[in-house]
């Protein structure tokens, strides 16, 4: 339960500390003194938004703390057990925000963010607000009431996210099928050029050669003829030629005696000129003796390398880039390949989510079913107590229409009601008054309250537009509560407040330069004057205190 909560320059409030006990807390108040300020800054430690508005003018941060013992919180410990943040001392949440608007969570001194405030205190706190008959109106507001107190959320949770899985894997399915004839046409043509590359079989470096090869072949006459030129002038022409002028040059030098040295290296260079020649005579020999200028094998090279290029210019794109082209080919081919076969196991997986759906929403509507009749009969005997004799209350449960998961499960809940006798019974939104939908809408808090794990419960002015001896009732309800746990209740009816275990007086104190709220705990002389107040204004007279230390009284005995 909450034990204590800290306020530091929040709003108003300059510095509040208080602490809390079992039972029913009454928090009264002027209007505008700061009641529901208390609790704003509380859910801001459960992982409300908030700006830098909230921040006290002058001060550069607000800072709420709030304290809670977890002895009858299992849940609550196992939750910070499994994230490392449990300490053996009670549970203490932290808040701050900047005049800057920054904002920071703390978990038992650990940061944290918002997310895990809220799922926190979720296991910690239900707060019910005067707002939440106007929230009745909403269907979904009679889902989310059902499923609480069949205690069902989390299969609810599931059922939604099987739903949501199963709209995920579907939305996919579609994606990679939506262009079924474009993807099998391209899946065609691939198939076919790849082939065509395939059966062409360029290997690497061949078509540098078979260009080389052509080209010779292409010139060969002139090749040859000039070949045998050449070795004709170096060694075979009768008029003359290299090797013979060489070998004579050489004679002549070798057959003079006494040579200076210059001449021998004349000489030696001679020869080695001689020995070259030799040298290319006979590469040039050996080529002609292998060179094939066969009619036949020109015709072949221009055939494979038209081919070639034809096949090039088919892709628009050069002959050496045909194999790159090849491999991108069947990359894209292998990804259409991917996506059939992803096709194939979306379209299985689809089928294991609709399944997983069905067998969950199955479950979770049969347990609605149940609690829905209960819940019902628990209302609508509520609401004679209420002030509402002869009034009817139901929960219908209608199928929705079509065959897709539906993220709230197989059916919409709505909440029936018949006011008064002989009325037929119709939806909410359509025949409850003001006053109907405030008495109502405190009976479903209550009835759902005593089902709630939760063991602290705060309601703030739920009980507005209730008055006379249904007034009093309510405050029964409250007290009836707070006997089993924790109840903390914003009120301004004399009646509910006299319930109280305890009561907490909200008030402004008004300096000379600035107004802060204070919170004061009463003892039994102020409460009686407190609910005197509440009772008849602000002057209090024998009669109006006469009245409130009944209502005190009778509320205790």
């Amino acid at each position: 339960m909450l034990v204590h909560l800290s306020v530091h320059n929040y709003a108003i409030v300059e510095h509040l500390d208080l602490e809390l006990d079992r039972g029913m807390s009454v928090i009264s108040g002027e209007t505008g003194a700061g009641k529901s300020i208390m609790l704003d800054a509380l859910g801001l430690t459960l992982g409300d938004r908030a700006d830098s508005g909230v921040v006290r003018p002058g001060a550069d941060k607000a800072d709420i703390l709030a304290s809670f013992d977890l002895g009858d919180i299992p849940e609550a410990h196992n939750w910070l057990a499994e994230r490392d943040l449990d300490n053996d001392g009670p549970c203490i949440l932290r808040r701050v925000i900047t005049a800057e608007g920054r904002s920071r969570g703390y978990i038992n001194g650990t940061p944290c963010p918002l997310g895990d405030l809220k799922a926190l205190g979720e296991l910690l706190i239900d707060i019910h607000s005067q707002h939440e008959h106007q929230s009745l109106l909403k269907t979904d507001t009679h889902r989310r009431l059902l499923d609480e107190y069949a205690g069902v959320q989390e299969l609810a949770r599931q059922v939604q996210l099987a739903a949501q899985r199963w709209k995920q894997t579907r939305s996919e399915l579609e994606r990679v099928t939506s262009q079924g004839d474009e993807q099998r046409a391209r899946h065609q043509l691939l198939s076919y050029q790849l082939e065509e590359l395939e059966n062409l079989g360029l290997g690497d470096n061949e078509l540098e050669q078979l260009e080389q090869d052509h080209k010779a072949l292409t010139n060969a006459e002139s090749l040859v003829s000039a070949c045998r030129q050449v070795i004709d002038q170096c060694s075979e022409s009768d008029a003359g030629n290299v090797l013979s002028v060489l070998t004579a040059s050489l004679n002549r030098l070798s057959a003079l005696q006494g040579q200076p040295g210059a001449l021998n290296e004349a000489t030696n260079l001679l020869a080695s000129a001689q020995i070259q020649i030799e040298e290319a005579v006979g590469e040039l020999n050996r080529f002609l003796d292998h060179f094939d200028a066969d009619p036949q094998r020109q015709q072949q090279l221009e055939e494979r390398l038209d081919t070639i290029y034809t096949l090039a210019r088919k892709h628009r794109i050069h002959p050496s880039e045909l194999p790159a082209m090849q491999q991108q080919l069947f990359d894209e081919l292998e990804s259409l390949n991917a996506d059939d076969q992803a096709a194939e196991r979306l379209g299985q997986e689809l089928a294991a989510y609709g399944r997983h759906y069905q067998e969950k929403a199955t479950e979770l509507s049969t347990k609605r079913q149940k609690a829905a009749g209960k819940l019902g009969k628990a209302v609508e005997k509520e609401m004679q107590t209420l002030g509402m004799p002869g009034g009817r209350f139901s929960i219908q449960l209608q199928n929705y229409e079509g065959s897709e998961p539906n993220t709230t499960g197989l059916e919409q809940v709505e909440f029936l009601v018949s006011a008064n006798p002989g009325q037929p019974i119709k939806a909410l939104a359509k025949v409850a008054s003001g006053g109907e939908l405030s008495r109502i809408s405190l009976a479903i808090q209550v009835i759902t309250a005593q089902t709630s794990r939760v063991p602290t419960l705060v309601f703030d002015e739920v009980d507005v537009g209730i008055g006379g001896p249904t007034a009093e009732v309510v405050g029964q309800l409250l007290r009836r509560l707070g006997d089993r746990g924790q109840v903390l209740t914003v009120t301004h009816l004399p009646q509910v407040a006299a319930q109280g275990h305890q009561h907490l007086f909200v008030h402004k104190v008004r300096g000379s330069n600035a107004t802060r709220t204070a919170v004061s705990k009463l003892d039994e002389t102020q409460r009686v004057e407190e609910v005197a107040r509440m009772l008849g204004g602000i002057d209090l007279t024998d009669e109006s205190l006469a009245h409130a230390r009944k209502l005190v009284s009778n509320a205790q005995s």
